[in-house]
């Protein structure tokens, strides 16, 4: 057999493994699989057809990793659909090394900030980590409620 049959042999193996195990990562390796048969068609050497598949594979897996990292949905603990807490706005007098006491809903809370840099004022609750809460600067705050 020659070198573009065994590409394409393995390009079939990973296929069919996406199939089952449902990994995307698998297709994209098996788009720079079948990279390398179409070097292979073109009479390029063994070390270019290599190449060819590590290079086509490797760009397709950063760039679906990307996107699937842009496209993420925010976790549970987020979503104010989940945590009414999400949204709520506090008031944060000082930070020490980026984490704050705040009082809320009657009681005191340890709070992180999401900015590098927190400053003291009127903040916004964007998550819970655990029994932390992590808060945003608002924007627009003018007024503390």
């Amino acid at each position: 057999m020659d070198n573009a049959t065994w590409w394409w042999l393995i390009a079939g193996v990973l296929v069919a493994a996406e199939l089952i195990t449902g990994t995307f990562y698998l297709l994209m390796l098996a788009l720079g699989v079948a990279a390398g048969a179409l070097a292979a068609h073109a009479g390029l050497g063994l070390s270019a057809q290599m190449a060819c598949a590590a290079a086509l594979g490797l760009a397709a897996v950063l760039l679906w990793h990307s996107w699937r990292q842009r496209s993420a949905q925010p976790t549970a603990r987020a979503q104010r659909s989940v945590n009414l807490d999400i949204g709520e706005q506090i008031v944060v007098d000082a930070w020490f090394n980026g984490v704050a006491e705040v009082k809320y809903r009657g009681a005191q809370w340890q709070a992180m900030c999401r900015s590098e840099t927190p400053k003291p004022g009127l903040h916004r609750v964007v998550e819970l980590q655990g029994n932390r809460l992590v808060l945003e600067p608002v924007a627009d705050a003018t007024t503390p409620i």
